[in-house]
This record gives C-alpha cells, structure tokens and sequence, in this order.
C-alpha cells in the first residue's frame, strides 16, 4: 500500500484542493437536501457539472469526468476534508452506473442528464418487511398488462421517498422461478396513481426513512432495466467506481476535532477519563482512513475489493456509535438536552446518539458484514 501520491496524483490533488479553497466555503457542511437557501447549492451544483465532477467516475459521454479509482478517491478525499457538499445520492451512484452498463439509449437520454443537473430525485426500492438481508425473497409483483407492468405490494426503509421524483425498484415477475431469479428492474415515476408514501420517524424524531405502498400502479414496459426477469443480476451490479468509504473515515475524525474543541474550551467536562476516550477514538479514526486507503490500493491494483470493503463498512459503523455514546457521557447530562438551541453543540450528540442506531442495519447490518468477513476473508464454513 502506497501512502504517497506520485507526481501526477499531487497535481490533481493541487488542482482539487485549489478549486476546494476558492469555490467551497459558502457551501461547506450545507445538507445537499436541505431547502437551498439563496441558490448557493444551485449553483455550486452548475460548478461540478462543468467539470464533470458530479459523477466522477462515469464516462465524459455521460457526464463524468472518467477519473481512474485513485483520482476519484483523492477527489473525494478532498471534498471530505473541505466539508463540501458532492450532491450525488442514489441517482449519481446506484442508478446512473447501472444505467450505463444496461440501459437503453432512450432510458440514458431520458434520465442521465437529469441526474446530474438534478432536476430529478430518486429513491431506491429493494427492502421489504419480509426481504431485508435476504432481498432475494421479496414479494412485490409485477405482471404484465399489455404495454405496461401493473405492481402490487410494499416497500419499507425506503431513505428519501417522500422527496423522490422517481424510484429505482425491484419487483418480482415470476414467481415460479428460483428467488434470484424471476426479478425485474424498474424505473417508477412516484407521480404514478396508486402510490402511497409513508413516514416512518426514526428515535431523534427525523424523517428520513419511508414506507411505499403500490396499488395497481401501472409502469411502462420501456422502463424496464436490463432483460425481464434478470433484474436480480442488473440491481446487485456494481461498476468499477471508489468504495472506500474515505468521506466517511474523513467524517469521523472531523466529528471528534469538533467535540474536543468543546471540551478544551469546557475544562471541566475533560477528566482523565474522557481524554483517555477520545484518545482512543482519534486512533480508530486513523484506523478507519488506514482501511479506506486499503481498499483503494486493491482497486489500484486491479482488484475487486470484497471483505475488504466489508471491513471498512463495519469498522466505520460501529465506530460511529462508539463516538455518539462518548460524546454523550462526557457531556454529562447536558447530553441528554435534545433541543439544539439550548443543549451544548447544538444537540448534535444526542442526536447521533439516536441517530447512528441504524448505521449497523443500513447498507448491509452489522452480522451479515461479519459473515461475509468470516466466510470470504477468514475461509470458515458456513453455518
């Protein structure tokens, strides 16, 4: 594993940091989904369009910038470190590349475009209440009518689909065949009739996640991704584009530089106790980046990164979660003060605290992280 950049990687490094020092700091740590409060993510957004770096990984016919995973990790790197916003989401990183590889040229004129300029946002439809780690076994059908697919059924955990304008979905077509087969890949217009959306409210009380229910909605056969009934193979693809999870190591160090500013300028909260803690944790921070370059090494290389990257997704998560709870002891009672304009950083420990309980169910929970460790990286037999 190489720590330094070559030449070449130092000037795109330059390049990126200098553009981050200019364009950046009206921007930094804005929430890309929150209402844009006097057109500074507009046009931020114009910015990284111009230079491709909305999607950096895609082809420049599409959009992209076509970086190598070295130049698209130092960028994200980068944006990390600056605090900037990359206004990317589902649309950018699971639906375009899929787009590219499988679908049709109308779908791509149709939708690509739109993802970057971000006139359209999309939401993703795999889990159900009965297909959650085993996605294989979800039950939404689909059935062919004519020229369209008329969908019945449910969608939970559904992150941003009482935003989305359009979702990307997986629906059973065939029920008789083996689970991983029979699937179909769609393109949902949410404006479509018989779709229904509801909040679920996570414990900070912030909604974020969704329901989705689908009564007789009928879709486009031309909306379809990939062959009928091959869907399983077009969701579970993954293209040749930065999995390190390099904003999330970068995140975590910067989330703990923030408490301890907090703390030195409380003395009082900083016992032996706490600096010991914290401590700690500004190490597992370092570990986190250490594995998020380890994974990009093996990509580098021409690898294809698997129990590595579920290393690093498991590390990160529950590193999260150690933070939010010493952040909440050491601040004492006041970290459990909920109400951000009273409680000390305003309430953002609490509200990790709350918050980060999913971050080892989302995107892939903690135990099937560790199968996945153990049968894959450790070579032990299957249950």
């Amino acid at each position: 594993m190489e720590f330094r950049d070559s030449p070449a990687q130092s000037e795109w490094r330059r390049e990126v940091h200098a553009f981050l020092q200019e364009e950046a700091p009206g921007v930094a740590d804005t929430d890309p989904l929150a209402p844009d409060q006097g057109g500074r993510l507009k046009g931020w957004r114009q910015k990284l369009v111009a230079r491709g770096w909305i999607a950096p990984a895609w082809p420049r016919e599409y959009g992209g910038a076509g970086l190598s995973v070295v130049e698209q990790f130092i960028l994200n790197e980068e944006f990390a470190e600056a605090r900037a916003p990359q206004m990317g989401g589902g649309g950018v990183g699971m639906l375009g590349p899929t787009l590219i590889q499988f679908g049709t040229e109308e779908q791509k004129q149709e939708h690509l475009g739109r993802i970057l300029r971000g006139e359209a946002q999309w939401c993703q439809g795999y889990s159900e209440p009965g297909a959650g780690s085993d996605l294989a076994s979800l039950q939404t059908r689909a059935i062919r009518d004519g020229d369209d697919f008329v969908i019945n059924g449910q969608k939970i955990w559904t992150s941003g689909a009482h935003r989305a304008d359009w979702m990307f979905m997986l629906a059973r077509t065939d029920p008789d065949a083996p689970k991983h087969r029979g699937i179909s890949y769609f393109l949902l217009d949410m404006k479509s009739p018989g779709i229904t959306v509801r909040p679920l409210i996570n414990m900070a009380g912030r909604h974020l996640f969704n329901e989705v229910f689908f009564e007789d909605v009928r879709v486009p056969a031309r909306n379809v991704v990939g062959d009928v009934n091959r869907g399983w193979y077009v969701g579970a693809t993954t293209l040749d584009f930065e999995r390190s999870s390099i904003g999330n190591s970068v995140g975590q160090r910067q989330l703990i530089e923030s408490y301890l500013v907090h703390f030195r300028a409380n003395p009082h909260l900083l016992s032996e106790a706490v600096r010991a803690k914290f401590a700690e944790l500004w190490i597992e921070a370092n570990v986190a980046k250490l594995l998020s370059y380890h994974v990009i090494s093996l990509q580098a290389n021409g690898g294809v990164p698997n129990y590595e990257a579920s290393i690093a997704k498991l590390f990160n998560s529950e590193l999260s979660q150690r933070i939010a709870n010493a952040a909440v002891g050491a601040l004492r009672l006041n970290g459990l003060v909920v109400d951000p304009v009273r409680a000390p950083l305003r309430a953002q420990a609490p509200e990790a605290y709350m918050g980060r309980v999913s971050a080892t169910i989302a995107g892939g929970s903690s135990e099937v992280q560790r199968n996945i460790i153990a049968t894959r990286g450790l070579g032990l037999p299957r249950a």
